[in-house]
């Protein structure tokens, strides 16, 4: 699996425990993990923007995103 594009999806419920748990299992093993953001989550960037910056506080180590329509794809930066 190490190379393959991971996929998430991230709803109303929003970032819980569980997803920032998985998505730093996945970065074990994974430079690149794409995000899907469901309708529920709002159609405002500056939102999308919010989240993606929160999962990125609460991930350990630096990340970095990029926002396409209701997709994040959040990864790696150097060593971290």
């Amino acid at each position: 699996m190490v190379g393959k594009l991971m996929r998430f999806q991230i709803g109303k419920s929003g970032i819980t425990p569980g997803v920032i748990e998985s998505l730093a299992k996945a970065f074990r093993t994974h430079k690149t993990i794409r995000i899907s953001l469901l309708k529920s989550v709002g159609m405002d960037r500056n939102e999308k923007k919010k989240i993606a910056d929160e999962l990125c506080e609460k991930l350990s180590g630096n990340y970095k995103y990029t926002i396409i329509g209701f997709t994040i794809v959040l990864r790696k930066a150097g060593k971290g």
